[in-house]
């Protein structure tokens, strides 16, 4: 019985998954039709593009010098500071904008550096507050990839090299370099995706005809100008540009080069003099670049713990509400498509490309086909939290099945035959086999999802009226009226729940599995 009903079931999410996300892009491309885009789009276009370009390269080449440090130095805090490179992904984008606008907005920590040393004030917005704001999120991604790639140099190649008394020129002209080349646009691209579908920090730190994304460029069609058939061009523009950026992704990025090793570990050689002087300022630039604003959350939240505003509450209500029930439907859906992968046969490839298929468009560009679609039936507002929830679901199941496919095969292979001869299936199946031995990265999954849904700021700021607000975009509010003190009260609230949740499932993925 289980035989027939797992590919049925993984047949059926699959199929829901591709209708969900191309039922609305035909929605955008049939609204579209008739439309031009004007000279202000097109800035919007070209300043999409020049800002995620320059995200990325910030992005990468500072992650090299710290990566290379972190790679080849061993040091008391180095676990913790590994850890701390992956806090900014679960770190809700307009929590890590205030903390930045803490640090170097008007009334920030640095300008009143500047203003007690008697230099001028620097501005945070615009172009260059749109790509700092983006090298903070995006920079520790780049060092955990760059990184790998630094971990992934066979031992024999290390030792090879100490053998032959190669220093630190020759190490780098015959390792890290071959290695960069391999590893840098892969890295690169990931960032210029990210950063081209980026939404709050545009909407935060951008604005203006001269600091618009695309992306902030829908949201105004639709939310102050009502005109679905631009936003709906806009959008249709949006999803060919993630669609080129994943056609040169799929063409640029290179497997390794350096064959295969024995699977031994070797610490690198660590030149000393000033070399081990730079590594340690990397370091601890990094530390700070990347710690700095979220002290100041911390700091300027806990005061306005003591009297946040009525509408907080509510809104983290909801914000907790919409992550579970997405988080549910995001590890349901991805454990479904991940066995049935794992299961092999004719259709495993067309499960496996379905499980992507979200990959190829954004959060808003989704939203604008939805709300084409729901806007002659019903007002948007209504559909607000149902919205969010399945969109959220759909965007972070692509994490969600990466994470349980090498478990799930794992698994077939390992227990799959037996499974079967014991005629285990159903709820027994479920609860004998599958939790025991996928819990670890169910709940990894769970709480990653959970967390992202916490934080996301895009079909919600579409969709939501003046009641029905989540937290993030409570927090977002209180910014575009100046109130600090309350902002970084929700803003803390925010990120305490966010981490929260990812650890509560996570943890209970690990006890599972114990």
């Amino acid at each position: 019985m289980a035989s027939r009903t797992g590919p049925l079931i993984a047949a059926g999410v699959a199929g829901g998954l591709a209708l969900f996300v191309l039922a609305p892009l035909l929605a955008v491309a049939a609204r579209a039709e008739g439309y031009a885009l004007g000279p202000a789009d097109w800035a919007a276009v070209r300043f999409t593009v020049v800002q995620a370009a320059l995200s990325a390269l910030m992005s990468v080449g500072l992650a090299i010098p710290v990566a290379r440090a972190i790679a080849r130095r061993r040091f008391a805090g180095r676990g913790a500071v590994i850890v701390l490179l992956g806090a900014p992904f679960l770190l809700p984008t307009v929590v890590a904008v205030l903390g930045l606008l803490a640090v170097f907005g008007r009334a920030g920590t640095l300008n009143t550096l500047l203003a007690w040393v008697g230099l001028p004030a620097v501005s945070v917005y615009g172009l260059h507050g749109v790509v700092l704001a983006h090298v903070f999120l995006n920079l520790p991604l780049a060092i955990r990839m760059i990184l790998q790639g630094w971990q992934a140099i066979p031992a024999e190649r290390l030792r090879l090299a100490m053998a032959l008394g190669f220093g630190p020129a020759e190490v780098a002209r015959h390792l890290e370099r071959p290695m960069l080349r391999e590893v840098v646009p892969g890295a690169a691209i990931v960032v210029f995706v990210i950063c081209l579908t980026s939404f709050a920090v545009a909407l935060t730190l951008g604005g203006g005809p001269r600091a618009t994304t695309v992306e902030l460029a829908i949201f105004q069609a639709v939310r102050f100008d009502f005109d679905l058939g631009r936003a709906a061009l806009l959008a249709m523009i949006q999803f060919a540009l993630s669609v080129v950026v994943a056609v040169l992704a799929w063409r640029l990025v290179q497997p390794a080069a350096f064959g295969a090793g024995l699977g031994r570990t070797v610490a690198m050689t660590a030149p000393k003099g000033w070399r081990r002087a730079m590594d340690a300022v990397v370091i601890l630039a990094a530390v700070l670049f990347l710690l700095l604003p979220l002290l100041a959350v911390l700091m300027r939240g806990l005061p306005g713990l003591a009297d946040l505003p009525d509408s907080v509450w509510p809104a983290a209500a909801r914000s907790v509400g919409v992550a579970l029930v997405s988080s549910a439907v995001t590890m349901a859906a991805a454990l479904a498509l991940a066995l049935g992968v794992a299961r092999g046969g004719r259709w495993a490839v067309v499960l496996d490309s379905a499980a992507l298929v979200p990959l190829a468009t954004s959060g808003l560009v989704l939203g604008v086909g939805l709300f084409v679609l729901v806007q002659p039936m019903l007002p948007p507002s209504q559909m607000a939290l149902p919205v969010t929830v399945m969109v959220n679901a759909a965007l972070s199941l692509p994490f969600a099945y990466r994470l349980l496919l090498p478990s799930a095969r794992a698994m077939q292979a390992d227990f799959g035959r037996l499974a079967m001869s014991l005629g285990l299936s159903g709820r027994a199946r479920l609860r004998w086999m599958i939790w025991t031995l996928l819990a670890r990265p169910l709940g990894f999954g769970a709480g990653l999802s959970a967390a992202l849904s916490m934080g996301d700021l895009g079909v919600i700021a579409l969709f939501a009226g003046d009641q029905g607000a989540t937290l993030p975009l409570v927090v977002q509010r209180l910014t575009g009226a100046y109130r600090m003190q309350d902002a970084a009260g929700a803003a803390l609230l925010l990120v305490t729940l966010s981490f929260a949740l990812f650890w509560l499932f996570d943890h209970g993925g690990r006890r599972a599995a114990a």
